[in-house]
C-alpha cells in the first residue's frame, strides 16, 4: 500500500507545494506505516480522517490535482483499515463525506468498493452507487473505465438477478471492445438461463434411484467383489443362528463334557473296563449337543 499509495507523491516535497500539502503527505506516510506494519487500524484510520479534512479545509475548489492523488491514497487506506475493523459497512458512507457524490469518487476508489462489498456478499449496496457512476460523462472518458464496467457488470448485476440492465450495459458500454461486448452478452445470458431454471444445474448433477442404490451397495462394499459380500453376509447369519443355539445350552454340561474328555483321551485307557461307562455317557453328551445345534426339521406329513 506504501508503495501503490505514497511513491509517487514523494516528488511533491520538492515541488513548491504549500506547508498543508506536506503534513497531509506526512500523515498519508504515518497512516500507510500504522496499517501495514504496526496493524493499528484505529489510529492509522484517524491519521486518514485528520488528511482528509485538512484537504478539505485548504483545497476547498480542488485548485490542486495533487492534492486529489493524497485525498484518493488517503481514502484507499481509511478503507482498508475500516475493512480489517469489520466495520465495512460504514465504508461507503465514510467516503462520502470527502466526496460528497457517488459519481465523484475515483475510479480505483470505486473499484475497491465493488470488490469489498461483493466480498461480504452485499452486492446491492453498490446497485444504485454503481449505475450513477457508470452514467457519468466524466467517467466514461477514464482509461479504465471498461474495467470497471466489467467489474460491475459480473459482480453485482449479475449476482443481483439484474440481467435487464445487465444486457443493456453490454450493449451500449463506450468502453466495451466488440469482443468484450460479445463476451458480456453471452455471460449475462448464460446466468439468466441459471437464473430461470435454478433446478437443472441440480438436476443434472443428482443421481437417479438406481445410482443412488449402486453408490450405497459400492459404500457398503467398497471394491469387494458381490459374490464375497453375498458369501459373508450368509455366513454371518450362520454363525448367529449357531451362537444363539450354544447360549441355549447349559453350562454344566459344557464344562462336564470338557471334563470327559479331558478324563477319557488323557487318564482313562479306552480299552479298560472301567471306561466303558465314561465313554458313554460322553457319546451320549455329544448327541444332545449336536440336536441342540442342528435340531431334527420333522417332515411334514405327506396327505393324499
Amino acid at each position: 500500500m506504501r508503495n501503490d499509495s505514497c511513491t509517487s507523491l514523494v516528488g511533491l516535497r520538492g515541488s513548491g507545494s504549500s506547508m498543508a500539502l506536506y503534513q497531509t503527505l506526512a500523515l498519508l506516510e504515518d497512516a500507510a506505516d500504522l496499517l501495514m506494519v504496526h496493524r493499528d487500524f484505529s489510529s492509522s484510520l484517524e491519521l486518514c480522517k485528520r488528511g482528509c479534512e485538512t484537504i478539505a479545509a485548504e483545497y476547498q475548489n480542488g485548485e490542486d490535482c495533487r492534492c486529489e492523488d493524497v485525498k484518493a491514497s488517503l481514502c484507499i487506506v481509511g478503507m482498508q483499515a475500516l475493512a480489517e475493523m469489520n466495520r465495512w459497512r460504514e465504508v461507503l458512507s465514510w467516503l462520502l463525506q470527502y466526496y460528497k457524490l457517488p459519481e465523484k469518487l475515483p475510479l480505483k476508489i470505486f473499484e475497491m468498493c465493488i470488490l469489498l462489498y461483493s466480498k461480504v456478499e452485499e452486492p446491492h449496496v453498490m446497485l444504485e452507487v454503481g449505475s450513477g457512476w457508470l452514467r457519468d460523462e466524466g467517467n466514461q472518458s477514464l482509461a479504465g473505465y471498461g474495467m470497471v464496467a466489467e467489474l460491475y457488470l459480473s459482480q453485482v448485476l449479475l449476482p443481483l438477478g439484474q440481467f435487464a440492465e445487465a444486457e443493456s450495459l453490454a450493449k451500449d458500454c463506450c468502453g466495451f471492445s466488440k469482443e468484450q461486448r460479445a463476451t458480456a452478452l453471452r455471460a449475462v445470458r448464460e446466468r439468466q438461463q441459471q437464473w430461470e431454471e435454478p433446478g437443472a444445474q441440480e438436476k443434472s448433477l443428482k443421481p437417479t434411484k438406481e445410482e443412488q442404490r449402486g453408490a450405497g451397495k459400492e459404500l457398503q462394499a467398497g471394491n469387494v467383489p458381490k459374490s464375497l459380500v453375498n458369501s459373508l453376509k450368509l455366513l454371518r447369519r450362520v454363525l448367529g443362528s449357531a451362537m444363539s443355539c450354544l447360549h441355549s445350552i447349559p453350562f454344566k454340561r459344557v464344562v462336564l463334557a470338557a471334563l470327559i474328555v479331558y478324563l477319557v483321551l488323557l487318564r482313562l485307557d479306552a480299552a479298560a473296563p472301567p471306561s466303558h461307562p465314561f465313554i458313554y455317557m460322553l457319546v451320549q453328551l455329544f448327541r444332545q449337543m449336536w440336536f441342540a445345534v442342528f435340531p431334527v426339521r420333522a417332515t411334514p406329513p405327506v396327505t393324499i
